[in-house]
């Protein structure tokens, strides 16, 4: 199976399967020097893990990362950062009446079809479960990135479902009875009203994450295939379930004359940012703005009809321990991917244009 690794010069490969022993994955170009431990990973391992509240999926997993490698006397060396998930609570057996049946929205069938053979163990390599690896991975490219350029990168869910959450404080994200990552704590319970609602229909709902990146150096993207915005929206699809991403002002430019949508420039920066802090595939040094869109979760538990696998029509009820909306806990994951790609272009671009002069100070 290919497909398994992003990046160019900083690179997660990552392996293993929802109901295997363990998830991983091996990141691969970390500059040296670079402090590190399992707990500068885990704080964000954390904030994505199943379990933290009764609007996710009860499926306990502590969701400890290991680092075999890579690390010598706290710091990064240089090699292969090996990372290691162990998984702890699969229940292999919630899945056994699907063995031979496809579920609707779900991969089943395409893997079955390409592979001739799939884990039907909670959708197996095609599981969101893997994504931990990413958030595990993200974390060092975001530490990184802050301690050498000041960038920081923060999400929060923007919409769920028919619920448009307007934007009050990143302090709200703080909040200890905030495990939604909504940015409007005065919202909190039409929201939890609202996801009641949906588990007691026995239904899903998608979500909007929106993502922002402060302190981004002007400079980072290449101009053509390689573009900064081309490679966020590529890193942002990859993630499961997503079916949208936004870049600046995204499909609402549609409707926006040029004379609103172009960015004017000033001897004090820009006045707007329609652009979302990307020109031409580069980055122009203002705050990077991306909003990804989340399907409902297709694990529902209403009876569905599909296929069996001899092509047979067949009733059938998903079952076991799946989010309302898998939305939720993506925000970490569209951090941690949006983090891949800023220190992939930072590495890039301080590989080619590192004595490079503009000869005009950022703006």
């Amino acid at each position: 199976m290919s497909g398994n690794t992003i990046g160019t010069l900083f690179t997660l490969t990552s392996f293993g399967e929802s109901h295997g022993a363990a998830i991983g994955g091996v990141v691969d170009g970390c500059p040296p020097g670079l402090e590190l431990s399992a707990e500068d990973l885990q704080v964000d391992l954390d904030r994505r893990k199943p379990g933290t509240s009764r609007h996710v999926t009860q499926r306990s997993e502590a969701d400890s990362v290991e680092i075999l490698s890579g690390i010598f006397e706290g710091k990064t060396t240089g090699a292969p950062i090996g990372l290691l998930i162990r998984n702890t609570d699969q229940r292999s057996q919630d899945y056994s009446k699907i063995m031979d049946t496809f579920r609707p929205g779900h991969a089943d069938y395409t893997y079955a079809q390409k592979y001739g053979i799939r884990d039907y163990r909670g959708g197996g390599r095609s599981s969101a479960r893997e994504t931990a690896v990413r958030v595990a991975a993200g974390a060092i490219a975001k530490k990184w990135l802050k301690q050498r350029y000041g960038v920081t990168i923060r999400a929060y869910l923007s919409q769920l479902g028919e619920i448009n959450i307007p934007f009050a404080s990143w302090d709200d994200l703080q909040h200890p009875d905030n495990k939604i990552f909504t940015p409007n704590m005065a919202m909190m319970p039409e929201i939890e009203a609202y996801l009641d609602n949906v588990r007691a229909e026995r239904d899903s709902v998608g979500a909007k994450i929106a993502v922002i990146a402060e302190g981004v150096p002007v400079g980072w993207g290449e101009p053509i295939f390689d573009r900064l915005d081309a490679e966020i929206a590529y890193a942002m699809m990859g993630i499961n379930a997503v079916k949208g991403v936004e870049i600046g002002a995204g499909f609402e430019s549609i409707a926006q004359r040029g004379s609103v949508h172009s960015d004017e420039l000033t001897p004090n920066g820009f006045a707007t940012n329609h652009a979302g802090g990307i020109l031409g595939g580069i980055s122009s040094g203002q705050e990077i703005h991306v909003n990804v869109a989340f399907k409902p979760t297709s694990s529902i538990p209403q009876e569905r009809n599909s296929i069996d696998k001899t092509g047979q029509p067949v009733l059938m009820q998903t079952t076991g321990r799946h989010d309302p909306c898998v939305g939720i806990r993506a925000t970490p994951i569209v951090e941690a991917m949006l983090a891949l790609v800023l220190i992939d272009h930072a590495l890039r671009n301080r590989a080619q244009n590192a004595d490079v002069n503009p000869g005009l100070k950022n703006i």
